[in-house]
């Protein structure tokens, strides 16, 4: 596991060196360690090295996963999230980063509420305009804001979004810069019970462009855990 190590010394540099050139503490900035595929030694390796946060996209995999490892991991689902898993995802996780409609929010709750917690939540939003990418619309987001504030068990702690697959630099930024000032007004909005504590963005292709533009949580996989072992 000695490469997990290697890599992240590399990454941690490039993450500082982003947020200096930003004018930005590199302290403020978490890392999610997207381990999609990867074993529970990985993950257990990872945070040896100071990566606290995990991130799965699937259900299935994370419930396999997550009673092999002992440390004190914080884990996240980053990746879509069917209503009918609602349960299973209050059971398994401390904060799903992929909330994106009123309904999937109003069955987190309610799990949450019979689960005798709150759930935190991010809610991902589609900056980049992407068809069949996941995530609301920007227009839609401070109705939806408002809808779920009012909710008991569950909690939004900021946003979340993917930028653009695209090498066009001010494209991506640009989805990035979105959400930044989507956060800002979500944050001047009074919403009672709602933070913008989160700006989840920046995956291992584009990160540097999101620490510019103010995102203080990323989610990076194959530049901490190397290419994926083939599925």
């Amino acid at each position: 596991m000695d490469h997990i190590r290697k890599n992240w010394a590399a990454l941690r540099e490039r993450i500082e060196r982003a947020a200096v050139r930003a004018g930005r503490d590199p302290d403020a900035i978490e890392v999610v360690a997207v381990s999609k595929t990867r074993s529970a030694e990985e993950v257990a390796a990872a945070y040896e090295c100071g990566l606290h946060i995990a991130g799965e996209n699937r259900i299935q995999e994370a419930a396999t996963k997550r009673p092999l490892v002992a440390a004190p991991v914080s884990w996240h689902l980053v990746g879509h999230l069917q209503t009918n898993k609602a349960a299973r995802a209050v059971e398994l996780f401390d904060l799903v980063q992929s909330v994106d409609s009123e309904r999937l929010a109003r069955a987190l709750d309610r799990r949450a509420e019979q689960a005798g917690k709150v759930i935190e939540v991010l809610i991902q939003v589609n900056t980049a305009g992407a068809a069949g990418q996941s995530g609301i619309e920007p227009a839609a987001l401070e109705s939806l804001v408002a809808a779920l504030a009012p909710l008991q068990h569950l909690r939004i702690r900021g946003l979340m979004t993917i930028g653009a697959h695209s090498d066009d630099e001010a494209l991506v930024r640009g989805c990035f810069s979105g959400l930044r000032e989507l956060g800002d007004k979500i944050a001047t909005g009074g919403y009672g019970g709602v933070s913008m504590d989160y700006l989840s963005m920046g995956m291992s292709g584009d990160f540097e462009f999101a620490v510019a533009e103010g995102a203080n949580l990323l989610r990076l996989g194959t530049a901490i855990f190397g290419a994926r072992p083939p599925m």
